[in-house]
C-alpha cells in the first residue's frame, strides 16, 4: 500500500490523501477537497483514481467529488446513510466492509459517529496498520460535533473502537491541527512532557511533510486519550465545580469537548 498525503494550504488545513496499488497503480481518494491536487498527483506517479472515499458528508470532504469522477470516472463511497447528503454516491458502507484497491489493498470500514453520525474511518492492516480518520480524530485532538454529531457518540467511538487499535497504528487525519490541539493538551495538563517537547517542532512544521503519529504517541499527547490523568481531572474541576470526586472516563471526555469548543 501507498499512502499519499495531500497538503491543500487552504483555510481549512485539509489532508487529503491518494492510496494506490503498487501492483496496478489504482488508487483511491479519500476525501479529496483540492480536485486540482489530486488529480495532478495521480498523474505524477502515474497511478489512475478508480474510487472516492468519503470519511462524512460535509463539504469540504465531498467538494471536490464531482470533478474528480469527470476526470477519471471514480466510484463514489461513504457511509450508507449519508446517501441523502452526498450526491452520487455509488456505494454505501457499514463496519466491517472491505474496500479494495488494486490486487494489494484492503481496507476495513469503521462506523465512527461523533463528529457527525454518518462517519467512517478506514483501517488498514498488516505489518504497519494505518487509520484515515477525517474529523474523527486529530493529531492531539478529537472532532468537534457542532454539525450532525454528538459528544456522547464520539467518546463512544473512542473508548470502544480507537482507543483499542493496535499502538502501531498510523494516524491519517483530516486536518492539520496539531500545533493548536498540543496547546490546548498543555492547558489542561501543563505537566505533559512529551507534549510541551512536540509543541515548538509543529508550530514550525511544514505541513506537506507533516509529523505522522501513531497511536502510542497519541495517547501519550492526546487529551482526549488520556482521561484518568490526574492534573487533567484537578484542572477541569476548576471549570467545573460540580465534577464528582472520581468522574467517569466519558463524564471527562464530554467535558473536556466543550471547553474546547470555545478554547
Amino acid at each position: 500500500m501507498i499512502v499519499e498525503q495531500i497538503w491543500t494550504g487552504n483555510a481549512y488545513r485539509n489532508f487529503n490523501y491518494l492510496i494506490a496499488c503498487p501492483e496496478t497503480g489504482e488508487a483511491l481518494a479519500i476525501d479529496p477537497l483540492d480536485h486540482a491536487k489530486c488529480l495532478a498527483k495521480a498523474k505524477e506517479k502515474g497511478w489512475s483514481i478508480t474510487q472516492i472515499l468519503n470519511t462524512h458528508e460535509h463539504g469540504d470532504h465531498t467538494g471536490g467529488n464531482q470533478q474528480v469522477v469527470a476526470a477519471t470516472g471514480a466510484k463514489v463511497l461513504a457511509h450508507k446513510n449519508a446517501k441523502s447528503r452526498i450526491p452520487g454516491m455509488d456505494r454505501g458502507l457499514g463496519a466491517g466492509d472491505v474496500i479494495k484497491v488494486g490486487r494489494t489493498v484492503e481496507l476495513e470500514c469503521m462506523d465512527t459517529p461523533g463528529h457527525t453520525m454518518c462517519h467512517i474511518c478506514l483501517r488498514s492492516h498488516g505489518d504497519r496498520p494505518a487509520l484515515f480518520c477525517g474529523d474523527t480524530l486529530f493529531n492531539a485532538g478529537a472532532g468537534n460535533c457542532h454539525n450532525g454529531g454528538h459528544p456522547n457518540e464520539l467518546y463512544n467511538t473512542f473508548a470502544d473502537q480507537l482507543d483499542k487499535l493496535p499502538e502501531s497504528t498510523l494516524i491519517y487525519p483530516g486536518h492539520d491541527y496539531i500545533a493548536n490541539n498540543l496547546a490546548f493538551t498543555l492547558d489542561r495538563e501543563p505537566d505533559n512532557a512529551k507534549a510541551k517537547e512536540l509543541l515548538p517542532a509543529m508550530k514550525a512544521q511544514d505541513p506537506s511533510n507533516p509529523l505522522v503519529t501513531t497511536l502510542k504517541l497519541e495517547r501519550e499527547i492526546n487529551t482526549f486519550f488520556r482521561l484518568s490523568s490526574p492534573t487533567v481531572i484537578a484542572r477541569l474541576r476548576e471549570a467545573f465545580s460540580d465534577l464528582p470526586d472520581n468522574p467517569d472516563r466519558k463524564t471527562v471526555f464530554v467535558k473536556l469537548r466543550e471547553l474546547r469548543n470555545k478554547w
